[in-house]
């Protein structure tokens, strides 16, 4: 999957609502994914135009400007300067708006939808859709709020009660959280104002306009039968259950103010807005048409977006969460569809085809993420449960966060973020494996004598191991980031790293430094010497996941210029002239500590006072109090996940089993935990087993548990069992093969 330089790649990013700021499920769900991507294309030489914005309008904005008792303008102001900055602190690409390389090669525009020039497009579009006849009216009914001036519609948002499904309380008007059923608004039982709970609702008739989503369903379905081989899994499965349900018009305006004003004559339509799923989703064309009347040429925009006339399309990649693949995979290419049916001259009474030259191009991929969890539950903007990033950001290195949502990406299934794993990953990946290389490299350097720098040990033929190595992980790593797979990319990229760590570790070049030499300091010192390549590899090769301390090193080997643009074939590059640095060697990170953290989180959860009015300024929240919630077992006691992840599980594969001479019931058992000794742990499972039935099972053991003696023999640990209380005990084992000592999670 090989793309020529040069190819118009649109990058078009999820838009986030402005009625709070991001958090780190956000982020690695759809925002770092994307920039990653955008890093990657521009290294190849790819024209990247980046498009994204803050969604201002509907529900969720009005909501947080009532429940504020400011203007929904209030709310999307605060929160898309927030967001702007929490992204452009985190490294993200969206300023400058123009490509260094030049113009030509596209750039960046992170808009907004009240910006007066989308609401210019999207009316545009309206209209030109309506005049095609692909919107029909129809009557739909609609909670109404009694009030002394008269009342009004109360969107899906604006209406809670009880789950008619589960009877959960604080469900929504067509949904409930807590199950995920969808139902009408006359099925909710007990429904209310949400503003005004005491307010007499009723149900009444309200007419819209709709769109015909139905007369795309067989364009739709060709277009995803093309794309099998390309798109993953879950959005396969998800597209494929919405085909299957067959498409029905869909409500293009409602009744609301907050939005964009009907394009449209009469009193019918006052009080009402286009739809915000309907509009939010044209920013991706929007933003690319108004990056060229502002920093382009007014008509640049047709490069990344339409199908030339000798049939070369530009690539399209959407990146966003799970639960907006739908409007990715058929809404949104519907509506393209419909505005190249319009362009063409063609009516509802025409069957709508794939787009052609000159057309407008559908989505080539939508790798689109699971969910990254908090500590086990889901992120949760409106429950103020999560991380939030501007504060993380102000505590910590961007890239480490960068460096750990890139090595536990929800890109197949759900992950989980929690402190002790971030600390982990940090301390024992990123610092142990890559930055101790880099670091042990440029000190060694320091300490050469003037004339004896490290270009002058420099030979070749006793790295072409390493060279081979480092050729074969750059393929590995190229062909991962074409796939959307950017945790496989990292992880090949820390290969490379640990590879320079064992080539030092073996060539031993501190023996020398006082000998340069002596026997055997030739080939060692041009091992130190190639560490200088190597480190210089992996700062190209890290730029698009670790932005911040890539260009650090880039200066520290004594390169000049923005790492991002150096070529991403450069990395591979072994005649680049060597260079160096005056500069003091400096490392890369700084060591995180978990207790430290620990302290401050539970200060956070300890004062509470931020984090309902300003969530920017809290960094964790809590899940509401359900009703009805389910009571544990007495005698329950309950324990905090930090204590809990301090115990260390690990897999281990039996290899003996024998008698305690001291203890009837105990066994001794000896265990391949993964170490060269293994370790011993007794055992009090005779009555349930036998020597031979336990020799040769995988277990899972407490490796972290305090030794203690039992009758003389010191137990190294505790083997793990289940207990059914009426004498049945079976011992916890692994499913499959796996290798001993391997962590359980």
């Amino acid at each position: 999957m090989t793309h020529l330089s040069g190819d118009h790649v649109l990058v078009c990013v999820a838009w986030p609502y402005a009625n709070g700021p991001l958090h780190l499920g956000h982020v690695a769900g759809c925002y770092l994914p994307p920039d990653i991507h955008a890093r990657f294309e521009r290294a190849k030489g790819n024209r990247v135009l980046m498009v994204s914005g803050s969604d201002e309008h509907g529900t969720p904005i009005t909501v947080t400007a009532e429940t504020n008792g400011v203007s929904p303008q209030d709310i999307v102001d605060k929160y898309h300067a927030v967001n702007s900055k929490a992204l452009l602190d985190l490294g993200c690409l969206w300023e400058p708006n123009i490509d260094p390389r030049g113009v030509e090669y596209g750039g960046a525009l992170f808009n907004r939808t009240s910006d007066k020039d989308h609401h210019r497009i999207v009316s545009e579009n309206f209209q030109s859709l309506h005049n095609s006849g692909l919107f029909e009216k129809k009557v739909m009914q609609q909670y109404y709020e009694i009030r002394d001036d008269g009342g009004r519609f109360l969107p899906d948002r604006y209406v809670e009660g009880d789950c008619p499904n589960c009877g959960e309380s604080g469900a929504r008007g067509d949904q409930c959280d807590e199950c995920g059923v969808t139902y009408e608004a006359h099925e909710l039982q007990n429904p209310k104002s949400k503003m005004n709970p005491d307010a007499k609702i009723e149900i009444r008739d309200t007419e819209h306009l709709f769109y015909r989503l139905d007369l795309f369903q067989k364009a739709l379905e060709e277009h995803a039968g093309q794309r099998q081989d390309v798109w993953k899994s879950n959005v396969r499965a998800m597209t494929k259950q919405w085909l299957d349900m067959g498409l029905r018009p869909r409500a293009v305006t409602r009744d609301l103010e907050w939005g964009i004003p009907l394009p449209m004559e009469g009193n019918e339509w006052d009080g009402k807005c286009i739809y915000v799923w309907f509009e939010a989703v044209q920013g991706y064309y929007s933003c690319a048409k108004l990056w060229s009347e502002r920093y382009a040429n007014i008509d640049d925009w047709e490069k990344w977006w339409r199908i030339s006339d000798d049939g070369t399309k530009p690539r399209h990649l959407y990146f966003l969460g799970k639960d907006n693949i739908p409007f990715h995979t058929v809404i949104w290419p519907a509506l393209i569809m419909g505005l190249n049916h319009a362009a063409n001259g063609l009516t509802s009474d025409d069957s709508p085809k794939l787009p052609g030259p000159g057309d407008l191009h559908l989505e080539d991929n939508v790798p689109a993420m699971e969910y990254l969890m908090l500590s086990g539950g889901q992120f949760s903007k409106s429950r103020k449960h999560a991380v939030w990033l501007p504060s993380f950001l102000e505590r910590f290195d961007p890239d480490t966060l960068r460096y750990y949502l890139s090595i536990n990406m929800p890109e197949n299934h759900d992950t989980d973020f929690n402190w002790p794993d971030f600390v982990e990953k940090i301390n024992s990946e990123l610092i142990a494996a890559y930055g101790n290389f880099v670091h042990r490299v440029l000190t060694l350097e320091e300490r050469l004598p003037e004339n004896r720098k490290l270009d002058s040990f420099e030979n070749l033929e006793y790295c072409s191991d390493e060279i081979a190595k480092l050729e074969d992980l750059h393929s590995q790593v190229t062909s991962s980031l074409e796939r959307h797979r950017y945790k496989e990319a990292l992880r090949s990229v820390m290969r490379a790293a640990q590879l320079g760590n064992q080539m030092l570790q073996a060539a031993t070049p501190w023996k020398f430094l006082k000998d340069l030499d002596g026997d055997g300091a030739e080939e060692s010192m041009a091992k130190l010497s190639f560490g200088w390549r190597v480190s210089r590899y992996l700062a190209i090769m890290t730029q698009p996941f670790l932005p911040f301390s890539a260009q650090k090193l880039w200066e520290l080997l004594g390169e000049e210029g923005d790492i991002e643009l150096v070529s991403w074939d450069s990395a591979i590059d072994w005649n680049i002239q060597f260079k160096w640095s005056e500069r003091p060697a400096e490392p890369l990170f700084k060591r995180l500590d978990l207790d430290e953290i620990l302290a401050h989180e539970k200060e956070l959860v300890n004062d509470g006072s931020n984090t309902d009015n300003d969530p920017t300024h809290g960094v964790k929240g809590s899940k509401k109090e359900k009703k009805g919630e389910k009571k544990m077992p007495e005698g329950t006691t309950h324990l905090d996940f930090e204590t809990f992840m301090e115990v260390e599980l690990r897999v281990g594969k039996i290899t003996n089993v024998s008698d305690h001479d001291n203890a009837d019931k105990l066994f001794v058992v000896s265990i391949d935990d993964g170490t060269e000794n293994g370790r011993t742990i007794c055992a009090g499972l005779k009555e349930y087993y036998t020597a031979e039935e336990m020799t040769g099972k995988s277990v899972v053991f407490v490796a972290n548990l305090k030794p203690r003696k039992l009758r003389g023999v010191m137990s190294e640990g505790m083997m793990l069992a289940a207990d059914d209380g009426q004498g049945g005990v079976r011992l916890v084992t692994i499913d499959g093969d796996i290798s001993p000592g391997s962590q359980v999670r």
